[in-house]
């Protein structure tokens, strides 16, 4: 009994796992776009140079 406990909570922690870096993944990839859109739409300021879309 105590084996198949064992490889329930293991089978669980896996799937957590992977649903975990899974969804770490598509966010990673929402903020890459975000990340590349910013710099392809970024607006010119009053000196013609392109202005920086981030604060920092």
């Amino acid at each position: 009994m105590v084996p198949l406990l064992l490889v329930l909570l293991l089978a669980l922690v896996l799937f957590g796992a992977g649903f975990a870096l899974k969804a770490l993944w598509w966010i990673a990839v929402i903020v890459l776009v975000l990340w590349l859109l910013g710099f392809v739409l970024r607006t010119a300021d009053g000196g013609g140079r392109k202005g920086r879309w981030y604060r920092w």
